[in-house]
């Protein structure tokens, strides 16, 4: 199984989106400073997750949400995300 996740930074409210095999360790790297895109925006928190089958498919859904270079976008998704939960 394939994650595509946002995360959002509690210290300066940016968004990173990626995507994994192994969501709990992503996390941890993100918030351990391993990750040197998100290193200046620790702490990081899980704001959306949606998983796939295939690499593939996850990787196609990242770069779609990426190019959309919209936050106000990313916020409804996550809204929209939390609503259907």
């Amino acid at each position: 199984m394939f994650t595509v996740y946002i995360i959002r930074s509690i210290s300066n409210s940016k968004y990173y989106i990626g995507q994994t095999n192994n969501l709990k360790q992503r996390l941890i790297q993100h918030n351990s400073g391993y990750s040197k895109a998100t290193k200046s925006g620790i702490p990081w928190e899980l704001v959306f997750q949606k998983e796939f089958d295939s690499r593939s498919d996850a990787y196609q859904f990242e770069q779609k949400l990426k190019r959309m270079k919209s936050k106000k976008y990313l916020e409804e998704l996550i809204s929209a995300g939390r609503a259907s939960r």
